[in-house]
């Protein structure tokens, strides 16, 4: 009996040991994934802020050539390009086509009668019972 004692606790210790690393590996992936969700965060805050401060630079942009008739050298071939951008927006809004959904007319649709059941057809078979018109 003490073959089977032994043979026990030796198996004993090898499932604790096993549990320990287990506990281990858990412990290090719930890390990770603790590092990896605080990096998203950080990311996105990131990113966050970086599309304020686009809508602030935007905003700045549009102030300032709201409010200059002519441009400084630095920024004239900018300036010149978003007004071109601004007279084509404008000469494209007025020849869009309005939002109403233009009237088509119907074609005139060609009506049979099925030879075999009587039944009025406006393609090659008729829906019934199928003979071809």
């Amino acid at each position: 009996m003490a073959f089977f004692d032994e043979l026990t606790k030796k198996v004993q210790d090898v499932a604790f040991l096993a549990t320990e690393k287990a506990q281990e590996v858990a412990a290090v992936a719930g890390e990770k994934a603790n590092n990896v969700a605080e990096r998203a965060k950080t990311e996105y805050a990131i990113a966050a802020e970086k599309r304020s401060i686009d809508k602030n630079y935007r905003a700045i942009g549009e102030w300032y050539l709201s409010t200059i008739d002519e441009a400084p050298e630095a920024v004239a071939d900018i300036v010149a390009a978003i007004r071109a951008s601004q007279a084509k927006i404008a000469e494209l809004e007025a020849s869009r086509p309005s939002k109403e959904e233009p009237v088509v007319e119907a074609e005139a649709v060609e009506v049979k009668v099925c030879p075999n059941c009587g039944e009025t057809v406006s393609s090659k078979f008729c829906p019934k019972c199928g003979t071809e018109v």
